[in-house]
């Protein structure tokens, strides 16, 4: 149902941890309430997703405790998928969409990893990996709904935290929209590779061994692989 109970406006802002509110500053939290008045006026008429809460869930991940950054595109479309984190679904879901799906099978040529029956990727966060969207809302069943929202410049924003604050961490790129961000990556570690969905899983994803290749560049820097189990 529309998410009209909520003010996104202030709410935005308002739970933008504190580590990236400090970091970022008073522009950014001006952004986001200004991308919070687009969601309010939407709100009345779409179903918007992830829930308030969880806008932000990847940024629990301090700038200055990156290892290693995901980009995507936008979140999954389904109430059921959407939680914040890029690529992750909550555990007990199922089926998998697509690019999940995907990605685990990828994760298993990759390293042999048996993912289970879940694609809950709290674990990779734990260790410092920074999940993000490019755009970090959509409405429910409309991909990249809300791309011209000003999400943009926001990431954008994060970035350059990150390539400041971890300038040791990994970029692991998927498709065109987290293509944009390459030339602010700097001094990162990048791997770029298709984006994981079917429409384009065949034409560089598969085989593009981005969790090993993200390893090898820890480990040549003399520091701790990630364990990319589930």
């Amino acid at each position: 149902m529309p998410t009209s109970s909520t003010h996104w406006a202030d709410t935005l802002p308002e739970t933008l941890p504190s580590a990236w509110a400090e970091a970022l500053g008073a522009d950014t939290l001006d952004q986001l309430a200004a991308i919070g008045a687009r969601l309010d006026v939407r709100a009345p008429h779409e179903s918007i997703l992830p829930a308030p809460e969880k806008v932000f869930r990847a940024l629990e991940v301090p700038p200055d405790r990156v290892r290693v950054v995901i980009v995507g595109q936008d979140p999954y479309p389904n109430p059921q998928h959407a939680m914040g984190l890029a690529f992750s679904v909550p555990r007990g879901v199922w089926p998998l969409p697509p690019s999940a799906r995907n990605i685990r099978s990828e994760l298993e040529a990759d390293l042999g990893i048996n993912t289970g029956e879940h694609f809950a990727l709290d674990s990779w966060v734990d260790q410092g990996v920074l999940l993000i969207n490019r755009h970090l809302t959509t409405a429910v069943g409309a991909p990249a709904a809300h791309k011209d929202l000003g999400w943009s410049v926001f990431t954008d924003a994060l970035i350059d935290e990150v390539v400041a604050k971890s300038p040791q961490a990994v970029a692991i790129v998927w498709g065109a929209q987290a293509r944009q961000l390459v030339p602010r990556l700097g001094p990162l570690g990048v791997i770029e590779s298709a984006h994981p969905s079917p429409l384009s899983a065949h034409r560089g994803f598969f085989g593009s061994k981005p969790f090993s290749r993200a390893n090898a560049l820890w480990i040549e820097r003399g520091l701790p692989a990630i364990d990319w189990s589930l």
